[in-house]
């Protein structure tokens, strides 16, 4: 083979045409279980998980919020105590379920004070980001606004500019007026 060609074929080769070393093509032949760099694949379960909707429990939890900070919601929590507390003592013995200390009762407000507070806590943060959302919204509209009213500001005054310019009526009766009086002053001069 001639010295050219050897030449020529060692010229074009580019420095990432090299073999990988064999470490490296060990470690880039080992199966994608064994390799850091490749994602595991997702694991297949016998038991199906189910999809949860993040979205559809965020619109319960503000529907729960809602009826919770109502004055209906006050109105029937105000009723349930009186009547439990009333029930639990004039009811007849046998037909009492939670005696006078009512510890049933503050369990049972507790836990619905428990699950409330996040209730609230979930719907506030949705609101927070809906408000985020508009601010951002209000914020591109209140700048294209600014934008808009310096454009046209900027046009007023070049419109003013022009303006100032532009000759008006009275300016030119005033102009014809002392031109006619010139051309009848040129004519008397004529006639004498």
């Amino acid at each position: 083979m001639p010295r050219e060609d050897r030449d020529d074929r060692r010229s074009s080769k580019r420095p990432d045409d090299r073999r990988p070393a064999r470490s490296e093509e060990r470690r880039l032949t080992r199966p994608a279980a064994d390799r850091l760099d490749v994602p595991r694949e997702l694991r297949r379960t016998l038991v199906r998980r189910r999809a949860y909707d993040a979205d559809a429990f965020g619109r319960m939890s503000e529907r729960i919020a809602r009826f919770l900070g109502t004055g209906q919601f006050l109105v029937y929590m105000t009723a349930t105590i009186v009547f439990w507390v009333v029930w639990n003592i004039f009811a007849p013995e046998h037909l009492r379920w939670d005696q006078y200390p009512f510890i049933f009762l503050t369990l049972a407000l507790s836990l619905q004070a428990s699950y409330a507070a996040p209730l609230i806590l979930l719907a506030q943060n949705r609101q927070e980001a809906r408000d985020r959302v508009q601010y951002e919204r209000d914020r591109d509209v209140d700048a294209r606004t600014r934008a808009d009213m310096e454009f046209l500001a900027r046009e007023m005054a070049s419109l003013r500019m022009s303006v100032g310019e532009v000759a008006t009526r009275d300016f030119l009766r005033s102009e014809l007026r002392s031109l006619l009086a010139e051309l009848d002053k040129d004519r008397e001069d004529d006639r004498v």
